[in-house]
């Protein structure tokens, strides 16, 4: 049994917690019950920018959930996270770091270093 998190095994528990059935939450986000059981059921993905914030709106979800939905939905689509391609080209440095890190092969490590570095200096 496949216990991997997916966009739909996460939409699945995240409206659950809600008390929404999978019929209720396709009539909110506008999409037919049967394509939203596709979609929990991995079978089908194409759902728009709009439609994942709709549904982070109707699902309540943390800031941390939401990262979570955009990127198991990238995953989905094997794209990247609906939140960061307007960041990343607004931002010559940004993509200067992340070409430079891809050449060079950054391990995570250093990665979270510098995150963690990035947030100490918000604070």
């Amino acid at each position: 049994m496949n216990t991997e998190m997916t966009f739909g095994k996460f939409i699945i528990a995240k409206r659950k917690e809600q008390n929404l059935s999978a019929r209720q939450l396709a009539i909110a986000i506008n999409i037919s019950p049967v394509y939203m059981c596709d979609i929990e059921k991995n079978r089908k993905f194409a759902l728009s920018d709009e439609l994942l914030d709709k549904i982070r709106t109707i699902l309540q979800l943390s800031e941390n959930e939401a990262d979570r939905m955009y990127d198991l939905a990238a995953i989905a689509r094997n794209t990247v996270s609906a939140d960061l391609p307007k960041y990343i080209m607004e931002n010559q440095v940004v993509r200067t770091a992340l070409r430079t890190a891809k050449k060079n092969q950054i391990p995570d490590e250093k990665w979270e270093r510098f995150i963690k570095e990035i947030i100490i200096k918000e604070e």
